[in-house]
């Protein structure tokens, strides 16, 4: 599998010299323009998976605006793979022009299938995937979100032996996926702090499949009223933090985890002499759609 992508860096923010404490930013954003931070990392080994048994087709699920539905559109473009994305909501059959996600995956040869909220409840029946495979053949089917065995494989990349001094490491929450990675090849003397991007306690039970050690814990208090829900102040944080470090965040995952961080670092939570390393994830591609119903609302844009 050819893919070409580029090696990530820690950069350090500059924090007030009276907290004690350490932080640096992986971009893992600069991985690559369209399958970037942990889109690449969760689909590498299932891309492999699916060309070394022989598949021509990804199927995949997600919403309109999903990072991972622009990934795979991307990723099959690339290496050579039909994509058929199911996309929840049937009502954005006629939007497609106007929705950037889905526009950019349409014009990397993706096919849909727009379905109901209540069908796409039902996405991992088997009567459904039948129904999917009799109508579009044979496919290697990723989740929605990318999160699955391999896909953890992937994310278990992330750390070097170079992260090995950093006594915390942060990431955003979606399906587990990334969080059960980090939690993996982290070192037990280590703390991983997951930043939920929506509410409910769920996710624990998720990472637990998944997660090998337990030198972990989720922040629960920084999801902004629910996925992809966001308020002036988040705006605000995310413009201000591209301003002053020139680190752009997206809304969804990596705004409101770099909006924790800080947010603890001020309450003196991590303890004098710590060094904290935050995952940046990607997802940067969301940006434009929210700013779209950010300019509905009448509210502030993401610069």
């Amino acid at each position: 599998m050819k893919f070409e992508f580029e090696n990530t860096e820690n950069q350090q923010v500059n924090l007030p010299k009276n907290k004690g404490v350490e932080l640096f930013i992986k971009r893992e954003d600069k991985l690559h323009a369209f399958v970037s931070g942990n889109k690449y990392r969760k689909l590498k080994y299932n891309l492999l998976q699916a060309e070394k048994a022989s598949y021509k087709t990804l199927l995949t699920f997600g919403g309109a605006f999903s990072n991972h539905i622009a990934a795979v559109a991307s990723a099959g473009s690339i290496i050579g793979f039909n994509t058929i994305g199911v996309i929840r909501g049937d009502e954005l059959q006629n939007k497609i022009k106007n929705n950037p996600t889905l526009n950019f995956a349409k014009e990397n040869g993706m096919q849909f299938k727009f379905v109901s909220r209540e069908t796409y409840r039902n996405k991992t029946s088997e009567t459904f995937l039948k129904s999917l495979e009799d109508e579009f053949g044979e496919f290697y089917m990723i989740p929605e979100g990318g999160t699955n065995t391999l896909a953890v494989k992937g994310c278990e990349e992330i750390l070097t032996e170079a992260d090995e001094e950093f006594d915390y490491i942060c990431c955003a929450v979606g399906t587990g996926g990334t969080i059960s990675g980090l939690i993996n090849c982290s070192k037990p003397s280590q703390q991983v702090l997951g930043f939920p991007a929506l509410k409910g306690d769920f996710l624990k039970e998720d990472i637990s499949k998944f997660a090998t050690q337990t030198n972990w814990k989720l922040i629960t208090d920084y999801h902004f009223g629910g996925y992809a829900k966001i308020n002036e102040e988040l705006v605000a944080f995310i413009n201000r933090f591209k301003a002053d470090l020139n680190v752009p965040l997206d809304p969804v995952y990596t705004g409101k985890m770099l909006f924790g961080i800080m947010d603890l670092i001020e309450k003196d939570f991590f303890p004098k002499g710590s060094k904290i390393l935050a995952i940046h994830t990607g997802g940067l591609q969301g940006i434009q759609g929210m700013n779209a119903v950010l300019k509905k609302k009448n509210l502030p844009i993401i610069v």
